[in-house]
């Protein structure tokens, strides 16, 4: 995992998960809502995410699966 976040930003948390009573996982950058799973996709997820080692592992799970989504052109708050 060396290399992978060399700027040291998932050691900030900035991912969050809910998982709803319908089976739904609703996936939050920074408390804004970037990507939701259902079905299989969320099977997937929650496997991954029993695997985890630690809190920046489960962040790097959800950093991929959020995918590209910043592109630095964003406002800032």
């Amino acid at each position: 995992m060396d290399g992978i976040d060399k700027r040291n930003r998932l050691e900030e948390n900035p991912f969050s998960y809910k998982i709803s009573k319908d089976n739904t996982v609703f996936i939050e950058f920074h408390g804004k809502r970037v990507k939701i799973l259902k079905g299989k996709e969320v099977e997937k997820f929650l496997k991954r995410i029993e695997l985890a080692g630690n809190d920046k592992e489960v962040q790097l799970i959800l950093a991929k699966i959020t995918g590209n989504f910043k592109r630095g052109n964003e406002r800032k708050r």
